[in-house]
C-alpha cells in the first residue's frame, strides 16, 4: 500500500471533523500524519482532540506542531492563568470541556502538550510550522521561537507581494528561499473568503477555518489531494465555536 504524507489543518476542538477527515482521506497506519497545531479551544470536544491524537501516535508515525492556542491552554493547565484573551477566543469551552476529566487525563494531556514541537523540517526540506517564522535566514535562526506558533507577517507578505515575481528577483521575500515548500495554519484562509488550501508561491496555508462556519482539511503533500469535514457549525449545531 502507498505510503502517504497527510498535513492537517486546525482542528480547535472539532473531533467530529477530525474523525470525518481521517475517514474520507481513509488514513491508514502506513500513512505519516503532520498536524499544524491549534487543537484546543472553539468547540467542546478538546479533549477528545488530544485523546485521539495520542492514540494516532501508537498506530502511526506523527508530527505534532505546537499552535499559540496550545500554549496557551497549558500555561492554563499549568500556571492557572486565566488570560481572558484567550478565554474569549475559545478558551472558555476548552475550560468547561475539562472541568470533568481527572488528574491523570489532564496530566497525560498535559505531557502531549509539553511534547509539541515548534517546526518540523522533513528530508526534502518541506517546513511545517504553525505561523510562520520572522528571521530572514530561517526557523533555525529564529530569535523568538514564540514567533513560530503567533507570527503573521510571513502569511501578509504573500497576500501583498507580486504573485509574478521570479526567485532571481531583487524584491522576491528571502524567506521563502530556504525551504521547498512550507506548509502553515494559524491565520483562517476564510479571512479572504476561501475554505480550502491556498497556495501562494511555495506556501500552503491549511487553516480552512474548522474553528468557525468552516471545514477542516487533510491533504496528501506530494500529489496535493486533499478532503474536507462537513463544516464544523453543521456537526456542532448546538454550539457557536469561534463566530
Amino acid at each position: 500500500m502507498t505510503k502517504r504524507t497527510l498535513v492537517i489543518g486546525d482542528i480547535h476542538g472539532a473531533f467530529r471533523a477530525l474523525e470525518q477527515v481521517l475517514e474520507r482521506a481513509n488514513v491508514t497506519e502506513n500513512d505519516t500524519l503532520i498536524f499544524l497545531g491549534d487543537y484546543v479551544d472553539g468547540w467542546s470536544e478538546s479533549p477528545q482532540v488530544i485523546d485521539k491524537l495520542i492514540e494516532l501516535k501508537s498506530s502511526n508515525a506523527c508530527v505534532f506542531i505546537k499552535g499559540n492556542h496550545d500554549a496557551l491552554f497549558l500555561d492554563w493547565l499549568t500556571k492557572q492563568d486565566d488570560n481572558e484573551l484567550w478565554l474569549f477566543h475559545g478558551g472558555k469551552a476548552t475550560v468547561d470541556a475539562y472541568q470533568e476529566l481527572d488528574k491523570t487525563k489532564i496530566d497525560l494531556h498535559i505531557r502531549f502538550l509539553e511534547s509539541l514541537n515548534n517546526y518540523h523540517l522533513d528530508s526534502e526540506n518541506r517546513l511545517f510550522v504553525h505561523a510562520g517564522f520572522t528571521n530572514l535566514h530561517g526557523v533555525t535562526k529564529e530569535y523568538f521561537p514564540e514567533m513560530m506558533y503567533w507570527d503573521r507577517s510571513l502569511w501578509e507578505m504573500l497576500l501583498a507581494m507580486d504573485k509574478n515575481l521570479s526567485e532571481e528577483n531583487p524584491f522576491y521575500p528571502q524567506r521563502l528561499k530556504h525551504y521547498k515548500e512550507i506548509y502553515i495554519g494559524h491565520t483562517p484562509t476564510i479571512r479572504i473568503g476561501q475554505t480550502t488550501p491556498i497556495n501562494i508561491a511555495n506556501v500552503w496555508n491549511m487553516d480552512t477555518g474548522a474553528a468557525y462556519k468552516s471545514p477542516l482539511t487533510i491533504m496528501d503533500i506530494n500529489t496535493k489531494e486533499y478532503w474536507q469535514s462537513d463544516n464544523a457549525n453543521e456537526l456542532y449545531p448546538e454550539e457557536t465555536g469561534r463566530n
